[in-house]
């Protein structure tokens, strides 16, 4: 069976590399074929890498903060992309301060966001939800 491609990145200004390193080999030891865009990700530059490489889903973190207007848009500019529907998470330190996840996780998803995770999230939580959305089973 041919593997899922994802594409992984961290967006906006963020410099944070580690988790981005450590999802990485989470999801390609999960099976998948990640295109990892590295740090300083622009939404272009996920949008190009998902088309080049026919991404099944998108997945943006953030953790500086400021994810909420870094991600603005990103949704519009898929679908403008011919990216209609592809699957789009978000996760990590997404916002700035302590706010309520529930909030942060409804603006997100009214951005157009399939799923959203908070900071900490294991990975293995994330390459549950992908797997389930993307209907591969074991």
């Amino acid at each position: 069976m041919e593997k899922k491609k994802i594409v992984i990145g961290v967006i906006g200004a963020d410099v944070h590399a580690v988790g981005n390193k450590i999802l990485y080999h989470a999801f390609t030891e999960a099976g998948f074929d990640v295109i990892n865009l590295g740090v300083m990700v622009s939404q272009e530059e996920y949008i190009n890498a998902a088309i080049e490489s026919n991404a099944d889903a998108i997945v943006v973190s953030s953790l500086y903060g400021h994810g909420e207007l870094d991600c603005r848009g990103l949704r519009e500019k898929c679908d403008e992309s011919g990216l209609r529907g592809i699957l789009l998470y978000v996760g990590g330190n997404i916002v700035v301060g302590k706010q309520p996840f529930e909030e942060v996780e409804k603006r997100f998803k009214a951005m157009g966001f399939d799923r959203v995770f908070g900071p900490g999230t294991p990975p293995e939580t994330t390459i549950a939800a992908l797997k389930e959305d993307l209907g591969i089973t074991d």
